[in-house]
């Protein structure tokens, strides 16, 4: 018996894996059993993969969502009039994905990349899966950059960088979305693209937002992706992870993108619809046991990649709304502990007049001053203390009216603090703005102007920089950089003001 040689062998597998031929009969084809509620179940589809985009004969598509033994089912994006039992249902051997390209930019989408603005078709590069694999770590690079909102009370004591993923949650009515629409707009020549994903909003407040874009200019560095509450359950659940993929589309470029979901309560309601009609057994709060997957798949996409692989970056701005501050409920809870760090606004607060109304107690940036700007860290670094301090003092001292006079210098302060700390929508501060008021305002130069007097006198000294010390503003947003030289100029400039104005507000 004649033994093969090792090349030889190597030649005949090769030979019989080319012309292998599959024996198996591949079906494309299934029918509707039961159809429902924005859901189909399909016999005969054995081979669809979960995820899989299923076409029904009103050209309505679907998504395998469920799969067991003879049938799987599929959740619709649209009408399911005119799909009814016996109805043809074919597989398009492809997934769900949106197409990207530049001329996405300034355009307002629906939930499957397809335009809603009323201005055509636009040109498109590729078609990327909504369901991407997040980078893995050897990918990725630390988030050392710093992504400005433009509001003081952040960028000065709770930072964003670039790749992080910051969750702002508080009440109904307490101004997240307009946290996010700031820093948007603070966006404008930072050569940051903006995607604004809106889930379960309603359509007239959408279009209230991509007005205000308009206005300011941003819609030409923003997408905005709306799946208003008008929208079946399907649509609302997949409409973050397309706005994630076209987010993706320009990261893997180099480009720094922001993303904001609003909101994820809203999002993980939609899947808990589609869930309890899948009937998928009820967990805690009657949401499945894998919506934690929901939000950590799609958050886990946001980083930031090093120079191999492109050197861009994704920012994620999720938005989370409580229940009369119940942060300890089960969504808020999950998405807490996947971000790194979140702004709590309070009801009180906001009704209080501070806006922003950012607790500064239950607030974090879990990044911190790695991505803060040098001359931001060394202007800031006593803010939150000194708040901190405020706050305790106030609360003992409410009941008490003898008072020390130290107790008294602290109250003040404190009440100085704040008031520079508030801060209009739709007026995102610049970098030398923030500093110039901060530095002012810790060295106590505003301590003897009374409160209501405060806000115009910051516009004032504002202008008066501008108009008289232009380059102490280049400095500031050319260096980046805090000296003693450059604290002593801010500090004289201010008294050089104070002394020109100090009839207006002791009047």
């Amino acid at each position: 018996m004649n033994s093969l040689k090792p090349e030889e062998i190597v030649s005949v597998l090769k030979e019989e894996i080319n012309n292998f031929e599959v024996k198996t009969s591949v079906k494309e084809t299934g029918t509707v059993i039961q159809v429902g509620d924005g859901i189909a179940t399909v016999y005969g589809l054995e081979d669809a993969m979960y995820g899989e985009i299923i076409m029904f004969d009103n050209d309505i598509k679907g998504m395998v969502q469920k799969i067991e033994r003879k049938t799987v089912g599929c959740i619709l994006f649209g009408s399911d009039v005119g799909i009814k039992e016996g109805s043809q249902a074919y597989r398009l051997k492809r997934r769900a994905g949106v197409n990207v390209g530049e001329g996405i930019i300034g355009r307002v989408v629906d939930a499957l990349g397809m335009p809603i603005d009323g201005k055509g078709n636009f040109e498109t590069d590729e078609f990327l899966n909504i369901e991407q694999e997040a980078p893995d770590i050897i990918s990725r690079e630390p988030v050392n950059k710093p992504l400005q909102t433009g509001i003081l009370a952040i960028d000065s004591m709770f930072p964003i960088g670039r790749g992080q993923r910051e969750l702002i949650i508080g009440d109904r009515q307490t101004g997240k979305t307009s946290i996010a629409i700031d820093t948007i707009l603070n966006q404008k020549g930072q050569d940051v693209i903006c995607i604004y994903v809106g889930i379960g909003q309603k359509a007239s407040t959408v279009a209230n937002l991509v007005t205000t874009l308009t206005k300011y200019g941003a819609m030409d560095y923003t997408v905005v992706v709306s799946s208003p509450a008008s929208d079946p359950a399907p649509l609302q659940y997949v409409a973050p992870y397309s706005g994630t993929a076209i987010g993706e589309y320009f990261m893997k470029k180099g480009k720094d993108v922001l993303i904001v979901y609003d909101d994820l309560s809203k999002h993980a309601v939609a899947y808990r619809t589609i869930s309890l009609l899948l009937k998928r057994p009820p967990g805690r709060e009657a949401y499945p046991g894998d919506v934690f997957y929901l939000h950590s798949r799609l958050l886990e996409r946001s980083c930031h990649l090093n120079k191999e692989n492109g050197g861009g970056s994704m920012t994620a701005l999720p938005i989370i709304e409580t229940l009369a501050g119940d942060v300890s409920a089960y969504i808020p809870t999950n998405v807490i502990s996947i971000t790194d760090g979140q702004i709590f606004l309070e009801s009180s607060l906001f009704f209080s007049g501070v806006r922003p109304a950012v607790n500064v107690g239950l607030s974090v940036s879990r990044v911190g001053g790695a991505a803060q700007t040098k001359v931001m860290k060394k202007v800031s670094g006593s803010l939150r203390i000194d708040l901190a301090q405020y706050r305790e003092m106030e609360v003992f001292t409410q009941f008490s009216s003898d008072l020390d006079p130290s107790t008294k210098e602290l109250l003040k302060y404190g009440k100085t603090l704040i008031e520079i700390l508030k801060q209009p929508t739709c007026r995102p501060m610049k970098l030398y703005e923030q500093i110039i008021v901060l530095c002012v305002a810790e060295n106590k130069l505003m301590m003897d102007i009374p409160e209501s007097k405060l806000k115009d006198f910051e516009k004032g000294l504002l202008t008066y920089f501008e108009n008289t010390y232009p380059e102490i503003c280049d400095n500031i947003m050319e260096t980046g950089l805090y000296s003693d030289e450059l604290k002593e100029k801010i500090l004289s400039g201010a008294k050089e003001y104070k002394e020109q104005v100090k009839g207006l507000w002791q009047a």
